[in-house]
């Protein structure tokens, strides 16, 4: 098929491309900008900017399916400091390229959605209930980047509903792995902490947001792009849940880095940081009901992955250079 990756500049839809193409299909990218780890594997690369009405129409011109992952985004500490421009370039970029599919008449259109559409008053214990897709409504959720994610999903669903296009609304729940920032200030907790343990020295200490008791579940990259394949040959529209049920504590994640390091760190907390809500888990009883599958790849294998690839570009970046 010929499919469109927006947002292929980034973490998600970098590893979607190569997934894509080792499976055969013709695939165009968009984006601001080329991933900054490794070239595109992708056919056509348009770097252009998805605000703009005439660029989606560009990029979903002849294809059959679109994966819409261009947005504003990154980190806890991102999102919590950038409400007013995130919000507006990402209503911008999904109400767009929603419309731009309609009209080319794209077959399938996937949107990646958010856990931090569920509402705040559901998370405010560290002991969550899994999170399921129907609790959403009545809303109440995450500011900012919650709501933008929220309406959004709406408005694919009125584009179903009335326009007949096929779409899939997948929330997302924490996806790391290798190829994704680590610095910067867009990073998500786990690369994040990987960066800070590999510049720690054995004995040292590591800086942890928060108490360190906030709990999450977190997703591998490789079990994320599974999903989302599995998700759009499912035939469900409505909302659902991609992530493990795997609760984890921000201690547990940094224990696992440093397992993962062979380093012994004391850990040194700064509640003034931005920490989001208590606890968040998902309930994978849609996504097992609808493919017959959930994510299997545990946080002490993914973590590995993910921090020996950060290390190994924190080494690169510290080499001398040769002149």
């Amino acid at each position: 098929m010929n499919i469109l990756v927006a947002g292929a500049g980034g973490f998600i839809g970098h590893h979607l491309v190569n997934r894509l193409k080792a499976e055969g299909h013709w695939v165009r990218a968009a984006d601001t900008g080329h991933p900054q780890f490794e070239p595109s594997a992708a056919d056509e690369f348009l770097v252009t900017d998805l605000r703009r009405l005439e660029n989606c129409l560009q990029a979903t011109d002849g294809m059959d399916d679109v994966y819409q992952f261009a947005a504003d985004m990154g980190g806890i500490g991102y999102i919590s400091n950038n409400h007013a421009s995130l919000t507006r370039n990402n209503t911008l970029i999904s109400s767009h390229m929603l419309e731009a599919a309609r009209v080319s008449r794209v077959r399938r259109y996937l949107y990646p959605s958010s856990a931090c559409v569920y509402p705040v008053f559901l998370q405010d214990s560290e002991d969550v209930t899994p999170l399921k897709e129907d609790e959403a409504i009545p809303a109440n959720p995450e500011k900012g980047y919650g709501w933008e994610k929220l309406f959004t999903e709406q408005l694919t669903g009125y584009y179903h509903e009335e326009c007949g296009l096929d779409v899939r609304i997948v929330r997302l729940h924490n996806i790391y792995g290798p190829l994704g920032t680590y610095d910067g200030g867009r990073e998500k907790a786990p690369a994040a902490i990987c960066r800070k343990v590999a510049f720690a020295h054995d004995g040292g200490h590591v800086e942890v947001w928060g108490n360190g008791e906030q709990t999450r579940s977190f997703c591998y990259i490789d079990d994320c792009i599974e999903g989302l394949l599995k998700i759009m040959e499912s035939g469900y529209t409505k909302p659902i849940n991609l992530g493990t049920d795997q609760l984890i504590t921000v201690d547990g994640l940094v224990d696992a880095v440093c397992r993962a390091a062979g380093k012994r760190l004391k850990k040194v907390y700064d509640p003034a940081k931005p920490l989001g809500v208590r606890g968040r888990n998902s309930d994978n009883s849609i996504l097992r009901a609808t493919t017959g599958w959930q994510p299997s790849i545990s946080i002490e294998d993914g973590i590995k992955a993910t921090y020996d690839w950060i290390a190994a570009e924190i080494a690169k970046a510290l080499q001398p250079v040769r002149v």
